[in-house]
């Protein structure tokens, strides 16, 4: 019997579960609660627990037998997690102090699965980063705590088994798959210091000598740390909130990769402009970015951080691989109109280009066969419901909640890694019984003296198309991208400038007195061949161009101090000291 995947869907009318393709009927192995303050969900690791929060109790169930396993009496819960082996249930509800300002009651629970007993309570404040990270086979935990992370083993909360402490700890990343376990920590900078990110290899924490990797920048105000399925190298997405050269309002990105070997490298992103979206392929060896201002770029690139094949321009801001990782799907959601992009990125052939409107989520069920794209609550509070796709582009199931009512969440229950064989990729749209949503074209605004005009194809920027990047056999002359050709064109402007110096130099240095006003760095810095008066011209020339933007600052009204009017008063003698020395009297 071929395994069945079950969207759970949590809203305002409750909580039920769908039978997956090809049914999608309610499910009757889960029973629907129809409470309307179901705050939290959570499905185990492998699909077979399922736990929610309606308000009153945490319940958790045996999805696969249809029994409740345990009841827990925490009303206000608002966030769940199952550890990796479903040994552990980690519960978070918010934090408050007592009345009388003292310390309040622990509100970060875990629970053991097989007594239902409370393991440990820890008070944890905030709710970023709230769970404890476990590693795959639950050998580890570890949590943020006052900047240090505290490592426990086997699920034994009472002794702190390790700890990793550094200036400020912020982040941390425990790499996934088997033993030996590794983490990747962020450290903020501070006066003047830049951020990093370093890699170890549990327990060696001893300085920064026992890392496997670091990588320091300076601009960073926040990091997204990305590790590859296999552990072996971790994506780092550094951002600050404000971009300073005012570019862009999302602030500025740059994209950087360690490998758990130790090389570290920023990946060159041939298009200036946010950073939307990175994802790594499940095969670990290659990664896809989308970035740059809008039309953006999409770019999958290799562990060298060589790009591989580039998709072009488009309306995206969104990458997802598929569970086999023998898909991509690049969208664009939120302020854009929900345009899909399916590719087979093994022969990089596009598939289908499906539109999923006012889509506020997208998600791969694990059969890799299957998409479900959303519109819930709170972000967009009308047209809720969900769309279950097959990636050829055809729409198999939609759902739409009634007006009055919203939706909050949808989500697939999850397989282990293996129970969903790889299937060859399809080109033809597959049956259904649904119509297919061929969205009417839009009109592009036109003022009302032009709609009667013949439309003239002017366009804000020129389209990209997809190219394959991997260097050709038989020969290196691939035609170069927009980008490729312009550093080109710089460089052979800089060799050319270069010569051009070069001969200017044999001819013999001209004496030529640049006018006061021309910018500095544009003047042939002029040398008297004694390196001690070279710096004391060039300290005058200094001095001088201070004199011309006091001046300046004079004309336009503004009063100067007494020290400031005691500088311009000088000028007149450091010009004489100039002249001399460039004459070298």
């Amino acid at each position: 019997k071929r395994a069945v995947c079950s969207p759970a869907v949590r809203g305002s009318e409750g909580l039920y579960m769908v039978n997956g393709p090809p049914s999608f009927t309610e499910s009757t192995a889960f029973q629907r609660d129809s409470g309307k303050n179901c705050k939290a969900v959570a499905f185990s690791k492998d699909g077979s627990f399922f736990a929610w929060c309606n308000g009153e109790k945490v319940n958790v169930v045996n999805v696969t037998r249809a029994e409740l396993l345990h009841s827990f009496d925490l009303p206000k819960t608002v966030c769940l997690e199952f550890s990796p082996k479903t040994n552990v249930l980690a519960t978070w509800q918010a934090y408050a102090t007592a009345k009388d300002g003292t310390a309040g009651t622990p509100n970060l629970q875990l629970h053991d699965l097989r007594t239902g007993k409370c393991l440990k309570s820890f008070i944890q404040k905030k709710m970023q980063n709230w769970c404890p990270c476990w590693a795959d086979d639950e050998s580890i935990c570890a949590r943020n705590v006052n900047n240090e992370v505290h490592f426990f083993e086997n699920n034994n909360f009472n002794t702190i088994a390790n700890k990793l402490h550094l200036q400020k700890v912020s982040d941390f990343v425990l790499s996934p798959g088997a033993q030996p376990t590794k983490v990747a920590v962020y450290v903020p900078g501070s006066k003047g210091a830049p951020s990093f990110v370093r890699l170890y290899q549990y327990p060696n924490f001893g300085g920064p000598q026992s890392a496997l990797a670091n990588k320091s920048f300076f601009k960073a105000d926040k990091v997204t740390m990305l590790w590859n399925k296999k552990a072996t190298a971790v994506l780092v997405v550094a951002s600050t909130e404000v971009d300073k050269s005012g570019a862009s309002y999302y602030g500025e990105q740059t994209l950087h990769y360690l490998g758990a070997s130790g090389e570290s490298a920023v990946v060159q992103l041939p298009k200036n402009g946010p950073i939307y979206d990175v994802a790594w392929s499940p095969n670990s060896v290659e990664f896809c970015a989308v970035y740059g201002f809008m039309p953006a770029k999409a770019t999958v690139f290799n562990l060298k951080c060589d790009p591989v094949f580039d998709f072009g321009t488009g309306p995206r801001n969104a990458a997802y691989y598929s569970p086999h990782g023998h898909i991509l799907v690049l969208a664009g959601f939120g302020n854009l109109r929900g345009q899909m992009e399916v590719w087979d990125v093994k022969n990089y052939k596009l598939i289908s280009k499906p539109v999923a409107s006012d889509s506020t989520y997208l998600a791969w069920c694990p059969d890799g066969e299957h998409i479900v794209t959303a519109t819930c609550a709170p972000r967009l509070r009308v047209g809720n419901g969900y769309k279950i796709w097959h990636y050829t582009g055809s729409v198999l199931h939609a759902h739409e909640v009634p007006s009055d009512q919203e939706m909050w969440q949808v989500s697939w229950q999850p397989f282990l890694d293996g129970v969903f064989p790889e299937r060859a990729v399809k080109y033809r749209a597959v049956p259904s019984e649904l119509p297919r949503a061929e969205p009417r074209p839009a009109q592009a605004y036109r003022p009302p003296a032009l709609r009667n005009k013949p439309v003239t194809g002017s366009k804000l920027h020129e389209d990209e198309p997809p190219q394959n990047m991997k260097p050709q056999l038989g020969g290196t002359d691939k035609p170069l991208n927009k980008t490729a050709l312009k550093n080109q064109r710089k460089h052979e402007a800089k060799k050319a400038a270069k010569q051009e110096a070069r001969a200017d130099a044999q001819q013999g240095p001209a004496q030529v007195k640049a006018p006061q006003n021309a910018p500095q760095n544009s003047v042939p810095a002029v040398t008297t061949g004694d390196p001690e008066v070279d710096k004391k011209i060039k300290n005058l020339k200094k001095k001088l161009k201070a004199i011309e933007q006091l001046k300046e600052q004079a004309a336009a009204g503004k009063q100067l101090e007494k020290n400031q009017v005691e500088k311009i008063q000088k000028e007149a003698a450091l010009l004489k000291e100039l002249e001399d020395l460039e004459l070298g009297v």
